[in-house]
C-alpha cells in the first residue's frame, strides 16, 4: 500500500499529464484556426481597402485583440481560473471570424478591421495556454512545459496556411471572397476548442497550483492584482528582461512577417507559394520549441535569450536583402520563426520563475497586453514602410528593434558574474 505523499505525488503527475493533453488539443485546433485565417489576412485587407499601405492594418487589428483582450483576460483568469479565460477567448474569436467574413461581403473596411479585433483574440488563449501549462510544472522543468504546449500549434499552424486555397474555394457560390473563406472555417475551429476546454479541463490548473502552492505564499486577492503584479515586476530585474525580450521578439516577427505576402506578391508568387513560405515560417516559430524549452532548462534563460537575438538578426538579414529569391525569404521567414521561438520559451519561462506565485496570472496577462500592443504598432508602421521605403528597409528596423532586448541581457550575464 502506497504511503500519502507517493499517492499524492502520483496524483499531481497524473494531473499535469491530462492538463497537458487538454491544453496540447487546444492549441492544435486554435493554432488550425489562426493559421487559415491570417494567411491571406493582409491580402484581405489590401483587396477591400484597395490600400497596400492599408495592408497592415490586418496584422495590426488582429494583435490588437489579445492586446485589448489581455488584461480583462488575466482578471477573469486570476479570480476563476484558466478555463473560463480561454474558452471566452475561442469564443470571441469565432464571432470575430464571422464578422470578418460579413465584412468581406459587403466590402466594409471598418467592419473588417473590428472582425480581425474580434479574431485576433483566440491567440489570447493560444498565448494563455502556454502559461497554464506552467502552472503545475516542476520549476526546473517549466521551459519544457511551456515549449511542450507552444510546440502543440505547429500541427494545426503548419496545416492553416496549405488549406487556406481549399477554404476558398469551398465558399465558392455562396457570394463570399475566396480569400475570406479561411475564415469560415476558423469560426467553426474555435468553436471546437473552446467546447473541448469547457468540457475537459478540470480541475482548472492554476486553481490547483494556488491550492497547492506554499502556506507562507500570499494568497489573498490583493496579491493577485494588477497593482501586485507591476510591483512584483518593478521588484525583479529578471522580469523586467522577460517582458522585454517576448515584447520585441514577438514585435520583430509579426512586423517582418505580416508584410512578407505582400513582398511576395510583388516578386511573382501566387497564393500557393505564399502559403508555403507562412507555413515554414510557422514550423520555425512551433516545431523546434521543444529544443528552445530543453535548452532554457539546461543552459539557462538568458543563454536562450541570446540565441534569440541571435536568430531574429540573421532572418532580418537574410529576408531583407532576398529580393526576388523566393528560396532565401523562405529561409528568412524560417530563421524568424526560431528566433520567436526561442523568446517567447525563454522569456515566459523567465517571467514565471521571477514573480510570485500569486501574482503571476497578473503578470503574464500584462506581459501579453504589451507583446501585443508593441506588435499591433509594429503591424501598422510595416505597412508603411513598405510602402515608403520597401521590405529591406522593415527587416533592417526590426532587427533595431533588439537592441533594449540584448543590452538587458547582457546586463543580466554581467550581474551574474
Amino acid at each position: 500500500m502506497s504511503d500519502p505523499v507517493t499517492a499524492a505525488a502520483g496524483h499531481i503527475r497524473s494531473l499535469r499529464r491530462r492538463t497537458q493533453a487538454v491544453l496540447i488539443t487546444g492549441q492544435i485546433l486554435g493554432g488550425l484556426g489562426i493559421a487559415t485565417g491570417i494567411a491571406l489576412a493582409a491580402v484581405l485587407a489590401k483587396d477591400v481597402s484597395g490600400s497596400e499601405a492599408l495592408s497592415g492594418l490586418a496584422s495590426t487589428a488582429s494583435v490588437a485583440g489579445p492586446a485589448l483582450l489581455a488584461m480583462p483576460l488575466a482578471a477573469l483568469m486570476g479570480a476563476r481560473g484558466r478555463r473560463p479565460g480561454l474558452v471566452l477567448a475561442y469564443l470571441i474569436g469565432a464571432l470575430g471570424a464571422g464578422v470578418v467574413v460579413l465584412g468581406a461581403v459587403i466590402d466594409s473596411f471598418p467592419l473588417l478591421l473590428a472582425g480581425l479585433v474580434g479574431f485576433g483574440a483566440a491567440s489570447s488563449a493560444n498565448l494563455a495556454a502556454r502559461f497554464a501549462a506552467a502552472d503545475l510544472a516542476e520549476p526546473d522543468r517549466r521551459g519544457r512545459a511551456i515549449s511542450t504546449v507552444v510546440w502543440a500549434t505547429t500541427i494545426g499552424a503548419v496545416l492553416g496556411p496549405n488549406i487556406a486555397a481549399p477554404a476558398g474555394e469551398s465558399v465558392a457560390g455562396l457570394g463570399i471572397p475566396a480569400a475570406a473563406g479561411p475564415f469560415v472555417w476558423a469560426a467553426g475551429v474555435f468553436l471546437v476548442a473552446a467546447l473541448v476546454v469547457a468540457v475537459l479541463l478540470r480541475p482548472d490548473p492554476l486553481l490547483t497550483a494556488r491550492a497547492l502552492a506554499a502556506p507562507e505564499e500570499d494568497q489573498a486577492a490583493d496579491a493577485r492584482s494588477l497593482k501586485a503584479g507591476m510591483r512584483a515586476v518593478r521588484e525583479s530585474s529578471g522580469a523586467r528582461l522577460a517582458l522585454v525580450t517576448v515584447a520585441a521578439s514577438h514585435t520583430a516577427m509579426v512586423s517582418i512577417m505580416s508584410m512578407t505576402p505582400v513582398a511576395l506578391s510583388h516578386h511573382g508568387a501566387g497564393i500557393q507559394l505564399i502559403g508555403l513560405v507562412i507555413s515554414g515560417h510557422i514550423a520555425g516559430m512551433y516545431a523546434f520549441s521543444p529544443v528552445m524549452g530543453w535548452l532554457s532548462d539546461r543552459l539557462g534563460r538568458l543563454s536562450v535569450i541570446g540565441l534569440a537575438v541571435g536568430l531574429l538578426s540573421v532572418a532580418a538579414l537574410l529576408a531583407g536583402t532576398a529580393g526576388s529569391s523566393h528560396g532565401q525569404t523562405a529561409a528568412g521567414l524560417f530563421v524568424l520563426g526560431l528566433g520567436w521561438s526561442a523568446g517567447l520559451v525563454s522569456g515566459s519561462a523567465l517571467l514565471t520563475d521571477s514573480v510570485p506565485q500569486a501574482a503571476r496570472a497578473a503578470v503574464q496577462g500584462l506581459s501579453d497586453f504589451i507583446m501585443n500592443t508593441a506588435a499591433g504598432v509594429g503591424g501598422l508602421m510595416a505597412g508603411l514602410i513598405v510602402a515608403k521605403a520597401g521590405y529591406g528597409w522593415l527587416n533592417l528596423v526590426g532587427a533595431c528593434l533588439l537592441l533594449p532586448m540584448a543590452a538587458l541581457a547582457v546586463r543580466g550575464v554581467l550581474r551574474r558574474a
